[in-house]
């Protein structure tokens, strides 16, 4: 534990610090929001009935941008290797940098909320109940998305291979995702939100536990 909050404050002042980099990456998820409200075009009921898709696709776009450069700093400066053999686990260590990108991608879906509300003339009624469902899609992300940064940190065309590697295994996260969203927003008559948030949990332990079982031999390979 102790070597976790350590590594956990380490990655969390790493991120303070390339804080004007989150911004950028949140003009171009607020861009990809704008974009995609120009091609629906006026009609503000398709605008509303798609709010929660968009939502999530300019989330996506935007985690690639944030994940690929969650190992940047240890590739360049060849700190990986030097981290694998200090005497603390790989484990802590990748779960100190899955929880700081869970953190980034948990903030930067709140902050695109409003942007969707502007845009789209979305009225939330639980507010929290979408800012939950974003913290409980950004872990799903978050979670495959550190460990095949690491993988792909070794690669000249990095940003490339993670979306090509990350987008077919977050699929049912997304979906998910995407359902609980747009039950909050639209309403839930048919009392389907439960459903889907476990069903977003459930992916959530599943790739949290198996990633961070076989972080160490990936990176040490």
């Amino acid at each position: 534990m102790r070597q976790l909050i350590a590594a956990l404050r380490k990655e969390m002042l790493l991120q303070w610090r390339t804080r004007a980099q989150i911004l950028a990456i949140f003009v171009f998820g607020a861009t990809s929001l704008l974009l995609f409200s120009f091609a629906v075009g006026p009609n503000s009921t398709a605008l509303r009935l798609h709010a929660a898709g968009f939502l999530w696709l300019a989330l996506l776009l935007s985690s690639t941008l944030a994940l690929a450069e969650s190992f940047q700093l240890e590739t360049e400066q060849k700190g990986l290797e030097g981290l694998l053999l200090l005497p603390a686990s790989a484990r802590a260590m990748y779960y100190a940098k899955a929880i700081a990108n869970a953190f980034q991608l948990s903030i930067l879906g709140i902050a695109l909320v409003p942007v969707m509300v502007v845009l789209y003339d979305v009225s939330i009624e639980n507010l929290f109940g979408v800012f939950g469902v974003i913290v409980l899609g950004a872990a799903g992300l978050s979670a495959p998305g550190t460990i095949y940064s690491a993988m792909a940190s070794q690669a000249r065309a990095k940003q490339t291979l993670l979306p090509l590697l990350l987008f077919p295994l977050v699929v049912p996260v997304l979906l998910a995702s995407v359902k609980a969203t747009s039950l909050l927003i639209a309403g839930d008559p048919m009392g389907q939100l439960k459903s889907w948030v476990t069903l977003v949990t459930s992916f959530d332990l599943i790739y949290w536990s198996l990633c961070g079982l076989v972080f160490g031999r990936v990176v040490e390979d």
